[in-house]
């Protein structure tokens, strides 16, 4: 199922022929939606067990949006089921002092899950892509040359032993539009309002340029990008969920064989 949202690598790929209000595939129904979510609940968790005790190998999430596109939301109710033990969200931030005084790619390598680990990015390097081009903060030659350092890097964590995949929430202007006046309205949600979203929004274009190019330049055979429309909350959170358990079904994680024990007691 997860190939029905896969960007195949190296083809042609247009954004805006991907309606963020559509469904496809979803089940027939919200309540049949809603059973399926939680029986991926369930799935993850078991997989999740197998994966820590197996700790050979482990599962990178990216997850990328425009800002109110659900990154949050997709966290919250998708990995529901997931051990917090076992499980590690990173949200990148604008770069410290330090962090910027790096290459672009020295922060991340610090949050990388390690063997057993399901490592959540909530934003992730592709910033230094998408925000530093739209910005202006770094030259055409520089972000170009990021794209190749980027499939390089993702390509080195896989042969490690990481699968890596990359999912991008598709929310439209409008749907942006209502959410951000959500916040405004909703006195419970009214933190997460800031002016800098207005500035945003003001690139969509840009932003959905950067995005189309960045998706169709590092969508590897060994990382792909995944495009979920995402209009629609509980579609959304159904189709991350069926990806992820696509993807974990493939890894089949296995408990590790118990060492032999002779008779014993206990007292």
């Amino acid at each position: 199922m997860p190939h029905r949202w896969q960007v195949a690598p190296e083809t042609t790929f247009s954004l805006a022929a991907i309606d963020p209000s559509s469904t496809p595939h979803s089940p027939d129904g919200k309540k049949a939606v809603t059973t399926q979510l939680r029986s991926a609940h369930a799935a993850l968790a078991g997989y999740q067990d197998r994966l820590w005790a197996e700790a050979r190998r482990s599962l990178l999430v990216v997850l990328q949006a425009m800002d109110t596109g659900g990154k949050d939301g997709t966290i919250k109710h998708v990995f529901r089921g997931a051990n917090p033990q076992g499980t590690r969200v990173t949200s990148f931030k604008a770069p410290t002092p330090v962090e910027a005084a790096h290459d672009f790619l020295w922060r991340v390598h610090a949050h990388v899950p390690q063997a057993g680990e399901i490592g959540i990015f909530n934003r992730s390097h592709y910033e230094d892509v998408l925000i530093a081009r739209v910005h202006g903060t770094v030259t055409e030659h520089d972000w170009r040359a990021r794209y190749e350092q980027i499939t390089n890097f993702e390509e080195s964590l896989v042969r490690n032993g990481a699968t890596v995949v990359k999912i991008f929430l598709h929310i439209s202007k409008e749907e942006q539009r209502r959410r951000l006046q959500r916040r405004i309205d909703t006195p419970s949600k009214r933190w997460k309002f800031s002016q800098a979203d207005i500035d945003e929004r003001k690139l969509w274009d840009a932003y959905q340029i950067a995005y189309q190019d960045a998706i169709a330049a590092t969508s590897t055979d060994h990382a792909p990008w995944h495009v979920i429309p995402a209009d629609n909350k509980q579609y959304r959170n159904w189709a991350v969920s069926q990806i992820l358990i696509g993807t974990l079904r493939r890894m089949d994680p296995a408990y590790p064989e118990p060492p032999e024990i002779t008779a014993v007691t206990i007292t």
